[in-house]
This record gives structure tokens, C-alpha cells and sequence, in this order.
């Protein structure tokens, strides 16, 4: 079996000449739910010279059934996902954990199978977006918004399988606008955890409940991320409790606060 600690081994070049076209790989819940973070990736990327290719025919990356343990229908979403990214350019995923999932666990789901390589293919060229803004692009930043206070959340995908969790750090720090605060018990989990929270709710709950007290007592007055189960698990729980604190994407975040609207 190959680990998921060789794929987090992979040493990606920052040097050399910047991508002219990617492949965006738009996550089921920025599809359904926060369709404006796609929309603000599609614009960070294509303002920094980038073309955007976006497969129309990409569903889910297939994590769920995996983490389920349906192996079979995982390896079915998963191989029809692979056919979608023929051309040997970036894949960018705004999300750490579907990002996670095809780079470190598709090796892994597709082990012995006849298209096993093209996945080792596929996998070593997805990036999530904060890493590819920052690693790749190395994007300069100028703030154009309000003063304004931020609580940060990096999911564990990110913190433990991607290892991209400064990534956000790194971008937000570039807005002089912005004070950045990291909530206590940071790199706890919120409880989501895609189907775990589903099938353990009261555990999920008290989780939640704990990283939306964290961030309340912040005092911030937005909590930024990069993963939008998180953030949808959060910002529930800080909706429910009646607090002021609104969410957003990482991507819809910077999108606003550095652009300058059409009159």
C-alpha cells in the first residue's frame, strides 16, 4: 500500500516561469453553496495572467465514499474525475480538503488498477489555491478595503496532510488593513470531518461548539478560511448562537478587498 506520507513528500518547484493555464477544480459545496469563492478564484487567477479551463462534466472528488469505505463507488467518482484533466497543467482546488484528497489518497484508491499511473499523473499536479497564490504565483497584494478584524481557520486537511495552513496567513498579512487573530485551540478540528459529522452529531456538535466559542472570543468580526466545510460547520454554529461574525472563502475575501469595482 503507499502511505499518504509519500504523497505529502512531493517537493513542488517555485521557481521558473509562471503557469499561463491551470484547470480549476471547483468543489461540490462551492458548486451548491458558495459559488461566489469560485467566482473570486476564477478573477484572483486570471488576474495574476492565468487562463482558467473549468471541465463542465467534474463532480465530487469521491472523498466521501472513500472516507465511508466504499472503496468501488469512490474509485467510480474518482476515475471519471480523472478524464477531465488530460493537459499537463495545474489543477487548482480552493479547498485543502478535496486538494488532500486527490493528491494524497487517489495513489492510494487506484493502487493495482490499469490507470494507476495517470492518477500519480493527475495527483502531482493539483494544488490548493492558497499554496498556488502563494508558492507559484507569488502574488503582491495591495488592500483597497476598511480596517478590519479577521479570525483565521485552516482545516486539518490542510494543517496535517497538505501542510498549507500558513498559507492564508501568508496572504492576509499582506493586507495593511487587515488585523489577522488566531483563535485559541487552533489546530483543533471543528468537527466536521465530512461524514463524521453526520455520523457522530453530538461529538461534531460539542467540537463545533468549542471552535465557534474560540472564535467569538476573537472579537473579530469576520472568520476567513479555506475549506468551505468548515466553514459552513462554523458559521452555523456562530449563526445559531446569534453572533455577529459572518464567514467567507479566502478567495471571495481577498477578491473584495483588492479589486476596484467597475462604476
Amino acid at each position: 500500500m503507499i502511505k499518504a506520507e509519500s504523497r505529502m513528500d512531493f517537493t513542488r518547484a517555485s521557481a521558473g516561469p509562471k503557469p499561463n493555464t491551470v484547470y480549476l477544480f471547483g468543489t461540490c459545496l462551492i458548486d451548491l453553496l458558495y459559488p461566489q469563492a469560485g467566482v473570486s478564484t476564477v478573477h484572483l487567477l486570471e488576474r495574476e495572467g492565468v487562463n482558467v479551463i473549468f471541465p463542465q462534466a467534474q463532480t465530487c472528488c469521491g472523498q466521501p465514499a472513500w472516507n465511508s469505505g466504499y472503496r468501488d463507488e469512490a474509485l467510480a467518482v474518482a476515475r471519471a474525475q480523472l478524464k477531465l484533466f488530460p493537459r499537463p497543467i495545474p489543477i487548482i482546488a480552493p479547498s485543502a480538503s478535496c486538494a488532500g484528497m486527490i493528491r494524497v489518497h487517489y495513489p492510494t484508491l487506484f493502487k493495482g488498477e490499469p490507470d494507476e499511473a495517470s492518477t500519480f499523473d493527475v495527483a502531482d499536479r493539483v494544488y490548493e489555491l492558497t499554496e498556488f497564490l502563494t508558492d507559484i504565483l507569488k502574488v503582491d497584494l495591495t488592500d483597497l478595503g476598511e480596517p478590519t478584524t479577521v479570525a483565521t481557520h485552516s482545516s486539518c486537511t490542510a494543517r496535517r496532510e497538505m501542510n498549507v495552513a500558513d498559507r492564508i496567513d501568508l496572504l492576509l498579512d499582506q493586507l495593511q488593513n487587515v488585523t489577522r487573530i488566531e483563535p485559541d485551540n487552533a489546530e483543533e478540528c471543528c468537527g466536521f470531518g465530512g461524514t463524521f459529522a453526520i455520523k457522530q452529531p453530538e461529538i461534531s456538535t460539542a467540537m463545533v461548539l468549542e471552535k465557534a466559542k474560540a472564535i467569538e472570543n476573537t472579537g473579530a468580526q469576520q472568520l476567513i478560511g479555506q475549506d468551505c466545510g468548515c466553514l459552513m460547520n462554523i458559521g452555523g454554529a456562530l449563526k445559531k448562537q446569534d453572533s455577529q461574525i459572518s464567514h467567507v472563502h479566502i478567495a471571495e475575501f481577498l477578491w473584495d478587498r483588492t479589486h476596484k469595482a467597475t462604476p
